[in-house]
């Protein structure tokens, strides 16, 4: 049984009319994931579907150590999926980005494509964990543009990988230790992109685990809601 307290919510956000963000929660093998589909035309669904999907297919009862093969397993099994589909509807472009948090006691490990996020909450501080993957922070990282020109950018939505993307798809990994107390956020760029790193801190500090992701939610639609908002948070409790 899980030891995980969690919640997970997507909504479609203030304009547009379809959600193109998927999520999944599996605290069985402490694995929590979202995705962020791109493409339009119902493309973007498509594929941020297939990635949950291929999540949805894994064993229920392999061990827990063997999680996060399973998870990269499924990223690159829908990475080809999502391709043969595109080839399917004529060509074009659609995609998602993913986002897993994989818990295995003591343990997490994040596997990532795009600009969805992965924070911690730990000591009353939030950490961004996950890199974007963006030209933005792309521009950043290589000097071209500030810190602050990052926030305005008018190519701040452009990513630079997503799963059915490119031939070859390129997931990073981080890896660590939680804490008994520790909170982590998965959530695509409709939050990050619309409620303030502050606003998401103290609603991460004070909101408890059954209505924290209601609270970010409505955070962004107050923040103008442009685009879809998906959030999963997990608590680790005091004791584990």
């Amino acid at each position: 049984m899980s030891i995980f307290h969690h919640c997970g919510k997507t909504h479609v956000g203030n304009v547009r009319k379809l959600n193109e963000d998927s999520l999944i929660s599996v605290p069985e093998l402490g694995v929590f994931v979202v995705a962020d589909g791109m493409g339009g035309h119902s493309g973007g669904d498509y594929a941020s579907q297939s990635v949950v999907g291929h999540v949805d297919r894994m064993d229920r009862g392999m061990p827990s150590g063997e999680a996060m093969r399973a998870v990269r397993t499924a990223f690159l099994e829908s990475h080809y999926a999502i391709q043969a589909e595109a080839e399917r509807r004529g060509g074009g472009t659609i995609g998602s980005t993913a986002i897993a948090l994989i818990l295995s006691e003591p343990h997490f490990a994040c596997l990532w494509v795009g600009d969805s996020r992965l924070y911690l909450l730990r000591d009353g501080q939030l950490i961004q964990l996950s890199r974007d993957h963006s030209l933005v922070n792309d521009l950043f990282d290589s000097g071209q543009i500030t810190a602050e020109e990052v926030e305005t950018h008018p190519h701040g939505n452009v990513i630079t990988r997503a799963v059915g993307v490119g031939e070859t798809l390129e997931i990073d990994k981080i890896r660590g230790t939680y804490e008994p107390g520790d909170r982590f956020l998965l959530c695509s760029d409709g939050l990050s992109g619309y409620a303030s790193f502050d606003d998401i801190r103290h609603c991460m500090l004070s909101a408890p685990i059954t209505s924290v992701c209601d609270e970010l939610i409505a955070l962004a639609l107050a923040g103008g809601g442009r685009d879809n908002i998906t959030a999963i948070t997990v608590e680790i409790p005091d004791y584990f």
